[in-house]
């Protein structure tokens, strides 16, 4: 949650914000999305198909897993957030390979885009219920989902490069 704050810190001070923005929480956090979105997907893209059941060690979750639970996580969140359904997963299974979870995981990003496009900081106050069965204001569900966001991401670049391949944001432009 540190970073997500400190991250609307500096887009305040780097003036990418307008400080008149009238949801400035929301704002920052759709302007967020399009970037993990392409990066998460770029990395679950990225990792060869027969690597999907890697785990780097006994106690780590596959990359399947790994790629499931982002997209998991995404549903929950962005449910909790705007207040819609959380969509009817296929029943995508970690055994289903790569293009299913690929499939799964864009589909995740695109119901989070429809539900952050509702979002108005007015709203970030209100009781949702969150993991595990406690309710907690709907701004923690935004900044975990952007905190999700980063962690998943570096988890995902740790298991590709354990496997010789480059992550997306590592590669040269």
């Amino acid at each position: 949650m540190r970073i997500a704050v400190a991250l609307l810190v500096l887009l305040f001070a780097s003036g990418a914000i307008s400080a008149q923005t009238k949801n400035p929480v929301s704002t920052v956090v759709r302007e967020i999305l399009p970037r993990q979105q392409k990066n998460l997907i770029a990395a679950a893209e990225a990792m060869p198909a027969d690597k999907y059941a890697f785990k780097p060690t006994a106690e780590q979750m596959t990359f399947a897993h790994l790629i499931l639970h982002i997209a998991e996580s995404n549903n929950f969140l962005c449910a909790k957030i705007s207040d819609m359904p959380e969509p009817k997963a296929s029943e995508v299974k970690e055994s289903d390979g790569k293009d299913a979870l690929v499939a799964s995981l864009q589909a995740s990003f695109d119901f989070c885009g429809s539900s952050l496009a509702k979002l108005d900081d007015s709203k970030l106050g209100d009781t949702v219920a969150l993991f595990g069965g406690r309710e907690g204001p709907r701004a923690s569900a935004v900044f975990s989902l952007t905190s999700d966001w980063a962690d998943h991401y570096s988890a995902a670049a740790m298991y590709l490069r354990l496997n010789g391949v480059l992550p997306p944001t590592a590669k040269k432009k």
